[in-house]
């Protein structure tokens, strides 16, 4: 796919856990666009921030990012917004890994023709997955953050796990965990301060693995291609 640009591309966001107002709002798009990307919430910005640098002509549709607490719900979502905007798309693409489907994802993407992203998850697309495994081989007590992650940290892990209302159930969720590392794409200082912030929540040492977005540009440059 050429680099240079050829139209806007643009996030249609989805606040709902379920996929109905993904659905009905590419319903309103105009029919047969070029491309679109159904993304994992966790990737859609970071996709979409890569997509309008490269020019790309295609438009970024997110599934909610609290479907990563429940992977078993994430082929079920991604078939039901695929299968719509198969009507008024030329092409449509997924960008997903495997992200706790155990080749769910997979096989919904074989069974509608159409492609995803490569890897376990999304922590591979920003560290490569010999540089994860390592990590993780060190020290197999390491939970990883990501920038989404550290953004959305007081809604996706505080409220979700209701720490919020009973603090003391850090120490049984964290306990087994011995360090955070943030995949950081661009630790700007109010990122840094957020991550820092978390970490101490958990009551876990942070360390801070700069990876940009590159991998992930290049993974989906060849998803695009």
């Amino acid at each position: 796919m050429s680099s240079s640009p050829t139209a806007p591309s643009s996030t249609t966001a989805s606040s709902s856990s379920c996929r109905s107002t993904a659905v009905e709002e590419v319903a309103q798009q105009p029919s047969r666009n070029p491309l679109a990307l159904v993304a994992c919430g966790a990737l859609a910005q970071p996709a979409a921030d890569v997509v309008a640098r490269r020019g790309w002509p295609v438009v970024v549709h997110p599934l909610p990012p609290l479907l990563h607490n429940q992977p078993h719900l994430i082929a079920d979502e991604v078939r039901g917004l695929a299968t719509a905007l198969l009507l008024t798309h030329e092409r449509v693409a997924v960008a997903y890994a495997d992200c706790g489907t155990y080749g769910a994802l997979d096989a919904v993407c074989a069974e509608l023709g159409i492609r995803m992203l490569p890897g376990l998850h999304c922590y591979d697309l920003f560290a490569g997955e010999s540089r994860l495994a390592a990590y993780l081989d060190d020290e197999p007590g390491t939970y990883l953050f990501t920038d989404f992650l550290v953004r959305s940290f007081e809604r996706t892990v505080v409220r979700e796990l209701g720490l919020d209302r009973w603090p003391e159930l850090a120490e049984d969720y964290f306990r087994h965990y011995t360090r955070v590392v943030w995949l950081a794409q661009e630790p700007t200082d109010d990122l840094r301060a957020r991550a820092e912030a978390a970490a101490a929540r958990m009551a876990l040492p942070l360390t801070v693995v700069e990876t940009g977005d590159g991998r992930l540009e290049r993974a989906l440059e060849a998803l695009l291609a």
